[in-house]
């Protein structure tokens, strides 16, 4: 039961700058995805009985609060993200009391729930839409409606009223024939972006939160939110509109303009968060909102996540996961530390007086950190980089999070064949880079795709080593939904759970640490040794106690920073080795010799 685990931070340790330090000042949160966590109907997808089933697992772990992707009632065309009834359960995962159920269960054991919400925009099947297509309906604006440009065959390509690309390929505006208009998606078609100008949008938004919230969940993780308030002109009309006031910049290599510019981090973002945390979170307790912030730079983290300002708790931001990106999210580049430490040291800055960091490397749009930048090509390379990049995250300052299967070292996909894929994402970006734009190769395609796809998180949960590894039964009639990882016979968890030197025996050790040591929670960070190029280190200070933190992110040995070896003084002893993705003796002996083996990481004491 985490709640007994964790210590409660005294008064005299700051957090984000709230008095008294909130709960999750010292937490570890696990992202679970439920069509990939548990099945146990047999139809090949997860449900809400199957992470019931699991809760003993993610007590041992240790971690304090489940956040479980969307699990409402959906056409299921971005896997969920895409709601058409925000008050229901989709069938696919169970029903409200099968929910209530894994509620109840949860708070028993100490684990809180905080559900996946997505209301920059809905499906195309949700009810308001559906209205929404009625111009003389309620409804009629709840939604980005806008005619055909003049001059142009309704329908027809160059009709659209802007040449806003969307994130999953082709245009941003798709024309329904029923309205005679044309409907804003920034991401699939059957994803319509929802209108936040309009007050009864947000009404009836925060009325069904409030609807959750006085069920018993513990609170949201909202996506993209900060695409919710769009730029427009003087007359409202939106950037490459005709007559707008606003350029909507140029046209890309795909054939279309970036509309992010104009749908992150909009001049009413502050505003429509206020409002919300007034009308749905203003007088509760222990709960944790969360934000997804594609557009949001760290300086704005630390207004929105400041206390003082009473908008979000905490934001998901982006730019330390782009570092392997250049131009497009497709076009990679090698992965150098460097670039990753110079992002993450600018999200430790921002909040280093208020507000406050999420940290993480892996979640259900990003691949598996240990193929993406470790070295998955053998056990031991894997285990150690898997340990190291850990290590590195949950030493920093911040909320740390786990996506289901990173505690156990699991690796990407590593699919070869673009039918092996199911991301809508991925799929529509072949086509449109490969078959359509004809911008890039069918091999770097392909190449890009099983390095960063989406997909590659979304294999089922690797529980033991039986034919479909224990995430359904082995002689169940039908497969999972997407194929399951053929290593799940050698990374898997009943391999590791007793097994105190393994990823899973490494991730107790962290989440104990964050728990029980006030400094790891919430002690002031600070850079060493900016400019190495394999090695990144740092201490977390509170009050007189001092911890080195310090990781070679590399295969290959690497030197000792000389700015380290001045803060090690003569070398260390084994008692002030803290945690070692080696062990103490190794930590010591390297220190001595003035250097780190590959991905080998320290926790000094200092």
């Amino acid at each position: 039961m985490t709640d007994f685990n964790r210590s409660v931070l005294p008064d005299a340790v700051r957090s984000n700058g709230a008095t008294p330090n909130p709960w999750w000042a010292n937490a570890v949160v696990y992202q679970i995805y439920p069509r990939s966590f548990q099945d146990t109907n047999g139809d090949g997808i997860g449900d809400l009985k199957g992470i019931t089933s699991r809760l003993d697992y993610l007590a041992d772990l240790g971690v304090d609060v489940l956040w479980l992707s969307p699990v409402y009632r959906s056409p299921q065309d971005d896997n969920g993200y895409d709601i058409s009834d925000y008050q229901d359960i989709d069938p696919l995962f169970g029903t409200l009391d099968d929910m209530d159920e894994l509620l109840a269960e949860a708070h028993r054991r100490g684990l809180k729930i905080v559900m996946d919400l997505v209301v920059n925009h809905t499906s195309d099947e949700h009810a308001w839409f559906q209205a929404s297509r009625d111009k003389d309906d309620p409804h009629a604006d709840w939604y980005w409606w806008r005619p055909a440009r003049p001059g142009h065959e309704p329908g027809t390509p160059g009709a659209e009223p802007n040449r806003w690309g969307s994130y999953f390929g082709g245009s941003a505006w798709q024309y329904d024939p029923k309205r005679g208009e044309y409907y804003l998606h920034q991401f699939s078609r059957k994803q319509p972006d929802l209108n936040w100008e309009n007050p009864e949008v947000r009404k009836a938004v925060y009325r069904m939160m409030n609807w959750w919230m006085d069920r018993g969940i513990d609170g949201f993780r909202m996506d993209v939110i900060t695409l919710i308030s769009k730029h427009l002109d003087g007359h409202g009309r939106l950037p490459g509109e005709v007559d707008s006031e606003l350029s909507e910049g140029e046209i890309g290599e795909e054939g279309y303009t970036d509309a992010s510019p104009f749908c992150s981090d909009g001049p009413r973002l502050d505003e429509f968060l206020a409002e919300m945390r007034r009308e749905v979170f203003e007088g509760r307790e222990g709960y944790m909102n969360v934000g997804e912030a594609p557009g949001i730079t760290p300086e704005r983290n630390e207004f929105i996540t400041d206390p003082a300002h009473k908008e979000l708790d905490m934001l998901f931001l982006f730019d330390h996961v782009g570092v392997d990106q250049e131009g497009s999210k497709w076009n990679t580049v090698p992965f150098e530390v460097r670039n990753l430490r110079a992002r993450l040291a600018d999200q430790q800055e921002a909040v280093r007086n208020a507000g406050w960091a999420s940290l993480f490397f892996c979640n259900h749009d990003q691949p598996r950190v240990v193929s993406r930048w470790g070295d998955d090509s053998d056990r031991e390379s894997r285990e150690l980089s898997a340990k190291a990049f850990g290590m590195l995250l949950h030493m920093h300052r911040g909320t740390p999070y786990i996506y289901e299967g990173e505690e156990l070292g699991m690796t990407n996909a590593h699919f070869t064949k673009l039918d092996q894929y199911r991301d809508l994402e991925a799929i529509n970006a072949y086509r449109q880079r490969v078959e359509e734009a004809r911008c890039q190769s069918p091999e770097s395609m392909m190449a890009a795709l099983a390095l960063i796809g989406r997909d590659n998180s979304r294999t089922p949960m690797q529980w033991d080593a039986s034919r479909y590894a224990g995430f359904t039964a082995a002689d169940a009639a039908t497969e999972p939904w997407i194929g399951v990882n053929p290593n799940h016979v050698e990374i898997n968890a009943a391999e590791e759970f007793d097994d105190p030197d393994s990823v899973y025996g490494f991730y107790k050790k962290l989440i104990a640490m964050r728990h029980g040591n006030a400094t790891v929670a919430t002690g002031e960070w600070n850079l060493v040794a900016a400019d190495s190029e394999q090695v990144y280190s740092f201490t977390r200070t509170g009050g007189d106690d001092t911890i080195l933190v310090m990781v070679n992110l590399t295969g290959r040995t690497a030197r000792v920073p000389a700015e380290v070896a001045r803060l090690l003084g003569n070398g260390v002893s084994e008692s002030q080795v803290l945690l070692s993705t080696y062990d103490a003796v190794h930590g010591v002996k390297s220190i001595a010799r003035g250097e780190l083996a590959r991905w080998e990481g320290v926790v000094i004491q200092l």
